[in-house]
This record gives structure tokens, sequence and C-alpha cells, in this order.
């Protein structure tokens, strides 16, 4: 009772959030612990309508931890910034992490309009909840947790939310995560998730993550050379679809009936 009042307060916030922009992937019915919502056929009527007929995300894999999100508007994101978003226009929008300087630059390109921390550099956890364009990004805070360093709240899970698609990026992930924190997260129909076992975390933690997200769109990163067999067994209930390029379209109307993985070319 608490958790769905608590998710009513932040659905309902007042006129500071709404300045910002007001979540679409944030239902009540998908947030409580031990509900998973299937994801089948057509988006909700309040999801479809989010979308114009045709609008289609553009999403590509350019490195690392690094994919690059196009809007219907054009708006480009790039997420884990390091300096590198492949080839085109510099981004509109960046996110970044700070476990690894894989993962963030000090020096991001002075055309780049918005650049989004996973941190606080004055400390506490970063919030973010920002509108550029046609896509709104905000982030849920997690902890770096890594051979014995701890630091509270310092990396974050970016959330982005476009075309009726809901995209979540696990960036830096150490620890599993709490009912609270998949309650902030709310609906994604589209995961980015590291799959190293290693640096973030084991296959087996990251596969839990990904069966309880329930996703209709995988989508691997961070890999190093781990084997990607040892992620999918993880999660034997979903497709796995391998694809020799590098970019793939999505839509609301589009998502596969079944969860699928797909792996772009590079990862």
């Amino acid at each position: 009772m608490r958790l769905a009042l608590a998710v009513l307060a932040l659905v309902f916030a007042g006129p500071a959030l709404a300045q910002e922009g007001i979540s679409s992937c944030l239902a009540v019915a998908d947030r409580l612990p031990g509900v998973r919502v299937a994801q089948l056929g057509a988006p909700p009527p309040h999801r479809a309508a989010r979308a114009k007929a045709g609008d289609t995300v553009r999403i590509t894999y350019a490195a690392h931890a690094t994919y690059l999100v196009e809007s219907p508007d054009g708006v480009r994101l790039a997420t884990d910034y390091a300096g590198y978003a492949g080839p085109g226009p510099t981004p509109d929008i960046v996110t970044m992490n700070k476990a690894h300087g894989t993962h963030y630059t000090d020096t991001p390109d002075p055309a780049i309009g918005t650049v989004l921390r996973g941190w606080n550099p004055a400390g506490g956890a970063a919030r973010h909840n920002v509108t550029v364009g046609d896509i709104l990004v905000r982030n849920v805070s997690t902890d770096i947790n890594r051979f014995g360093a701890f630091e509270a709240d310092g990396n974050s899970i970016f959330i982005v939310e476009v075309a009726g698609l809901c995209i979540g990026h696990l960036g830096h992930l150490h620890h599993q995560l709490t009912d609270e924190d998949y309650a902030a997260i709310g609906r994604l129909d589209v995961l980015m998730v590291p799959v190293d076992g290693s640096w973030t975390m084991s296959q087996r933690g990251m596969g839990e993550i990904a069966e309880r997200l329930h996703s209709s769109v995988v989508l691997p990163m961070h890999r190093f050379r781990t084997p990607i067999e040892r992620f999918l067994e993880q999660i034997p209930d979903f497709a796995v679809e391998r694809r020799p390029e590098r970019s793939i379209e999505l839509s609301a109307r589009t998502l596969p009936r079944r969860p699928t993985v797909i792996l772009l070319q590079g990862v």
C-alpha cells in the first residue's frame, strides 16, 4: 500500500515535475512487487496515443556501453558517453556514469546541449527529469559497489522515453535492484544490459533483472570477451536474434510479442 501511494505521489507530483515532463512509463499496476505485465500485441491506448502513426526510434550500437538513440524528430542521445558516439552529428543529449573512464568524460564536446551525469558532483543522488524535443530522460540512482569500493548513489540507470517507447540503460550496475528501484524505473520496452559478468554483475544477476523487467527487446552491451551464451542461458524463455547491422528501428506498435534478445553487430 505504501509503495502504491509513493508511486501515485510521483506520477501526480506538482508543478516542478510538470515543468520538467511527466513520465508515461510509470504505471502503478506495473510496479508493485511481484507483478509483471506481459507485452502482447498492440500497446495500451495511453501508450499508442503518445506515438504518431509511423513513428520509429533508431538505436545504434556505437561502442562498449554506448548506444545512440535517434528520435522521430531527429534528437540524438548517447548513453554512457565517453567522448565517442559513432559517426554522424554531435549528440544533443549524453548520459554518463563514472565507475570507469570508459563510461564518462570530463571534457564533453561543448556542442552537446544536455550533459546528464549519473552522479551528483555536489554529493547525494543525481536527479534528472529533462525533456529535449521529443525525448524525456530521467534517472534512478544506483550505488558503486565494486571490489570493496562503495559509493552511495555513484551511478544511475537512465530511462529514455520517446515515441511511446520506454528505453532503459542499466549503466555500470553493480547490485541487485530493490522493489523501490523497480518502482522508480517503471515499465521498460527496451532494456540495455551489461553482460560482462565480472566488472558489473554476474550473468545470473543480470538475467534475474532482465527476467523481472520482462522487456520486449533486450540489447546486450559491455561484453568484453565474455561468451554471450552465458547470459542467454539465464533467460531461456527469451527469443534470440543476431543482426548483421549495428542499428535497429523500433516502434511502440511493432514490438515483438515474445521478449527478444537482439544482438547488433559489434556487441
